[in-house]
């Protein structure tokens, strides 16, 4: 058994669920009217299997998050290990910072890893996605509930005449479909604005001041406009129902940044500031109102109410002789 054999055999648990999905999708589709091979069914039955298959994984999202931000915070006492052994190669010191890092990580609660464990998580998820829709665009039947027969709707299915999910801009140029060719180019346009956009966010509004300041933040800048130029090279060769899965996910990835950023944002940031901004604007917003609200229920603005006065007799000092004539006649 080959390696990418064994790999499929892997996902292939994945795989089921995800085609579970998809097809529950069309079948409710299909429920409320629409043509079982039609490609708007299709396109929407993917549309469906991209937001379940994200919404899972926002828990793992949240983790992620958060693990980032305890890795940016430990990162000052980081780089004070790293000062302080600066330029020591021998054996003794590099142990010693070894040592030293990963007391830091365990005293923390975090690790470099911690962070990247839910983006390696969802990678099969979305291998298993991308076989899924590559399988049934090949005409081959799934591992479980997309029989043979959706396989068939799913690889015949069109848009409109001659624009079949199963085509890419390559297989349409050479089929003579020019119509696939401009929804492709459009769709690459959206896919790689919206990675572009999504990247923009991270970069230009929820970095700290040290990672401004720090030599990963001019790769992650180089990064800004290298990724998005991969979907324009490998867009080419997508065929449209699988770009439609890429655009869909691309468009949830932009949507939960910003609102991550906009209420989760890194301290320090552009985003925090702002963040700081808005709750001190509603803070006083909400003390206008709280106060109109107790001059309204006064009896309006004009009346104002004294607070009573409470005044209390002084106790006059009395003599020891009178002190006892009034202890007697009290007797």
């Amino acid at each position: 058994m080959d390696i990418f054999a064994f790999f499929q055999t892997l996902l292939t648990p994945i795989k089921w669920i995800i085609e579970a999905i998809l097809v529950g999708f069309h079948w409710a589709l299909t429920s409320l009217g629409l043509s079982p091979s039609a490609g708007l069914t299709w396109v929407l039955s993917i549309v469906g299997l991209v937001l379940i298959v994200r919404a899972a994984l926002i828990p793992l999202f949240v983790r992620q998050i958060k693990s980032q931000r305890k890795m940016m915070e430990v990162a000052p006492q980081l780089k004070k290990i790293q000062d302080k052994y600066r330029g020591k190669k021998d054996q003794f010191s590099r142990e010693a910072m070894q040592r030293e890092t990963m007391e830091l990580y365990r005293r923390e609660g975090t690790s470099p890893f911690s962070s990247c464990l839910p983006l390696l998580i969802q990678m099969p998820v979305f291998f298993s996605l991308f076989s899924v829709l590559n399988e049934a665009k090949n005409d081959k039947a799934g591992v479980g509930l997309l029989t043979q027969t959706l396989s068939q709707q799913f690889y015949n299915s069109e848009l409109f005449p001659g624009a079949g999910l199963k085509y890419s801009i390559q297989s349409a140029w050479t089929a003579g479909e020019p119509a696939v060719v401009v929804i492709a180019a459009i769709m690459i346009v959206l896919m790689t604005a919206s990675q572009f956009i999504t990247q923009l966010q991270i970069m230009s509004k929820n970095q700290s001041p040290e990672m401004l300041a720090s030599p990963m933040y001019k790769q992650q800048r180089m990064l800004l406009y290298i990724l998005p130029l991969v979907f324009i090279f490998s867009g080419i060769a997508f065929p449209i129902g699988v770009m439609f899965y890429w655009l869909t996910s691309n468009v949830w990835t932009m949507v939960q940044q910003f609102v991550v950023i906009r209420n989760m944002p890194t301290p320090g940031s552009e985003a925090a500031l702002a963040r700081e901004a808005r709750l001190a604007k509603r803070a006083r917003a909400r003390m206008s109102s709280d106060a109109a609200v107790l001059g309204a229920g006064a009896g309006g603005p004009d009346v104002v109410i004294e607070p009573k006065k409470i005044t209390t007799q002084r106790q006059q000092p009395v003599s020891r002789n009178r002190a006892k004539k009034q202890s007697g006649n009290k007797r």
